[in-house]
C-alpha cells in the first residue's frame, strides 16, 4: 500500500511482490515458472528481516528455519522430477512456537526456561505439513505459555520474543496467544501460519489482525507434540488471509494420530479436502442465528456486525434474531477450574516426554526458573497462573471431574446444540471481538474488548472468524460457530460471506492512531 503524505516511505510501505498472494496464485506462479519455492522462501525471509527485525519491528517471528532454503530447493527439484504433492508444495508456512519441530529450531512456548530445547520428534501436524510439501519457515512469537501465566499479562509478550505489535497500528495489541502467527500472516511474512487455541487464541488474533482463523472441532487436528494448556480444549488451527487458504491448510493437517486418542472421534468426519466446500452460494437458504448476548461491548462494533447480518440476508440467508445461548457465565466458571488442573498434568507430561536433555522437567521447575530469572521472565507481570496450577492435585479428583463434565455439558448439549436444535440453525453468528487495544505491559489486557469464542472453545466445537470491517483503521471480525464436525458447513458459509463482502485489507504499519481517533477505538 502506498504511503500517505504524513507517512514517508519505509520498508513496510514499499511494494512487495507477494503481498496478499493466495495459495492458488502461488501454485499458478510455480507452474508457469514465475516463482520457485526457493525464490518465494527467500522473499519471505527478506521480508521478515525487513519488518520483523528492523523497520517497524513487529516481533512476530521468534526464529527462522536455518534450513528453509535448502528444503525449498529440494522441493523445487522434486516438483521438476515428479510434480507437486499438492497445494502446499513449496509454500512457506510459519508455526507457533509451541508446536514441536525436530530440526535446528527450538520449541519453547516463548519461555526462557525451555531455551535451546529441541523435541525428539515433530508435532504430528508439523510432520503432516512437511509431508504435504510445505516449507516450515520459522516459529512465531506468542503470549508466553499460550497466555496461561497471569491475570495481568499482555497478549503477544514472551520473554524470548518480546512484545508483538499489531501491524495495522503498531502501539496496538495483536491479541493472543497466537499473536505472532496473526501478525506475521497479516503483514505478509508468510503464505499462512498455524496457531493454537484453548479459549480464543486463534479467533482473537485473527480478528484483530484482519485474518481468517479456523478453530476446529476438538480431535480434528492432533495435539501430540504441542506444548499444552488443557487437553479438553486445546487444538491447533489455521490462520490465513482468505477462507480458501485456511481451508487448504486445515486439510493438510487433519488426520488420525494414534498418539492423540481424541483424533479417533474424527473418523467419518474429517475430510481430505476442505476446499471442496467453498461455495459462493452457500448462504442461500442457510439459517443463521444471532447471539445478541455477545453484542453491546463496543458502540462501533455493533454497527459493523449489523452490516454483516445485512450482507448475509442479501445473499439469501434466513436470519433468526435473536437466539439465546444459555449458561454462558456458568460454562466459563467451570472451564476455568478445569484448565488449572489440566495445565499441570498436561505440561508435566509434555516436559517428561522431552527426555533427560530438557532444560526443566516439570511445572515446578518452570516456576523456580522464573523466580530465579525474574529480571527477564517477570519484568512486567507475574506468573500467578503457573503457581496456582502447581498447587492443584491430580486430575482424578472429584472437583476436576465434576467441573469437566459440567463445562462440556453446559457449552455443548445444553448450549450450542440446544440452541441450534430449537431454531434449526446452520450456524450461530456473533462478533469475534473488539478492535485492538493499546498495548499495556503494566495493566495487561484489561480492556473490556468483548469476545464470543468461549462457547465453541469450551464445547470443543468449530468456530471461524472472517474480516467484517474496520474501526479507525483497526480490523473487526465476525464469527460463525456451530455443532461438532460442522467445519464443511461453516467453511461454506464463511466463504460465501467473504466473497460477498471482501473486507480484508493489508496493514499500513501506522505508529499510532491520530489523537482525535484514540477515543474511537
Amino acid at each position: 500500500m502506498p504511503p500517505t503524505e504524513d507517512q514517508p516511505p519505509t520498508e513496510a510501505t514499499q511494494p512487495f511482490e507477494l503481498e496478499e498472494i493466495t495459495l492458488a496464485q502461488l501454485a499458478e506462479g510455480f507452474d508457469t515458472g514465475r516463482w520457485t519455492a526457493e525464490s518465494v522462501t527467500q522473499l519471505y525471509l527478506d521480508r521478515i528481516e525487513a519488518l520483523d527485525r528492523k523497520g517497524p519491528r513487529l516481533n512476530s517471528v521468534i526464529e527462522t528455519n536455518p534450513d528453509a532454503l535448502d528444503i525449498a530447493r529440494q522441493l523445487d527439484e522434486e516438483r521438476t522430477a515428479r510434480g507437486p504433492r499438492g497445494p502446499l508444495h513449496g509454500v512457506p508456512i510459519l508455526l507457533k512456537d509451541n508446536i514441536a519441530t525436530a530440526d535446528r529450531m527450538t520449541t519453547t512456548a516463548g519461555s526462557l526456561a525451555l531455551e535451546g530445547s529441541i523435541p525428539p520428534n515433530d508435532a504430528f501436524i508439523a510432520a503432516r505439513l512437511r509431508d504435504a510439501g510445505a516449507v516450515i519457515l520459522g516459529k512465531t512469537n506468542l503470549s508466553e505459555w499460550a497466555n496461561f501465566r497471569s491475570p495481568r499479562s499482555s497478549s503477544g509478550w514472551s520473554a524470548r520474543g518480546g512484545q508483538s505489535r499489531n501491524p495495522y497500528v503498531l502501539d496496538r495489541n495483536p491479541c493472543g496467544s497466537s499473536s505472532g502467527s496473526g501478525v506475521a500472516v497479516s503483514a505478509n511474512l508468510a503464505a499462512a501460519a498455524v496457531g493454537t487455541e484453548t479459549n480464543g487464541s486463534v479467533i482473537c488474533p485473527a480478528t484483530t489482525c484482519g485474518l481468517v482463523g479456523i478453530k476446529p472441532t476438538l480431535g480434528l487436528l492432533s495435539r501430540s507434540g504441542i506444548i499444552p494448556i488443557a487437553h479438553s480444549q486445546d487444538t491447533a488451527g489455521p490462520m490465513a488471509r482468505t477462507v480458501a487458504d485456511a481451508a487448504a491448510l486445515l486439510a493438510a493437517m487433519a488426520a488420525p494420530d494414534p498418539s492423540d486418542p481424541a483424533t479417533a472421534a474424527a473418523e467419518g468426519h474429517a475430510h481430505a479436502d476442505y476446499t471442496q466446500f467453498l461455495d459462493p452460494a452457500a448462504l442461500e437458504g442457510a439459517r443463521i442465528g444471532i447471539s445478541r448476548d455477545h453484542f453491546g461491548f463496543h458502540p462501533k462494533v455493533d454497527p459493523i456486525i449489523e452490516h454483516a447480518i445485512e450482507a448475509l440476508a442479501a445473499a439469501g440467508a434466513e436470519i433468526v434474531d435473536p437466539v439465546v445461548l444459555a449458561n454462558l457465565d456458568d460454562m466459563d466458571t467451570e472451564s476455568r477450574k478445569v484448565l488449572f488442573y489440566e495445565f499441570k498434568d498436561d505440561l508435566n507430561a509434555y516436559l517428561e516426554g522431552l527426555g533427560p536433555a530438557a532444560p526443566v522437567s516439570n511445572l515446578a521447575g518452570v516456576v523456580a526458573f522464573n523466580e530465579q530469572h525474574a529480571d527477564r521472565e517477570l519484568p512486567h507481570f507475574g506468573h500467578e497462573f503457573l503457581v496456582m496450577a502447581e498447587e492443584r492435585t491430580l486430575i482424578t479428583e472429584a472437583g476436576y471431574l465434576e467441573g469437566l463434565e459440567a463445562a462440556k455439558r453446559l457449552a455443548g448439549p445444553e448450549g450450542i446444540d440446544k440452541t441450534m436444535d430449537e431454531h434449526q440453525l446452520d450456524a450461530i453468528l456473533a462478533p469475534s471481538g473488539g478492535p485492538a487495544w493499546v498495548t499495556d505491559l503494566v495493566n495487561g489486557d484489561n480492556h473490556g474488548g468483548g469476545r464470543s469464542a468461549s462457547p465453541a472453545a469450551i464445547a470443543g466445537y468449530p468456530n471461524i472468524t472472517v474480516p467484517a470491517g474496520f474501526i479507525s483503521g483497526l480490523p473487526v471480525g465476525v464469527s460463525l460457530f456451530g455443532r461438532a464436525w460442522s467445519e464443511p458447513k461453516l467453511i461454506a458459509l464463511a466463504y460465501a460471506y467473504e466473497q460477498a463482502t471482501n473486507h480484508r485489507r493489508p496493514p499500513r504499519f501506522l505508529p499510532t492512531l491520530e489523537a482525535e481517533h484514540r477515543s474511537e477505538a
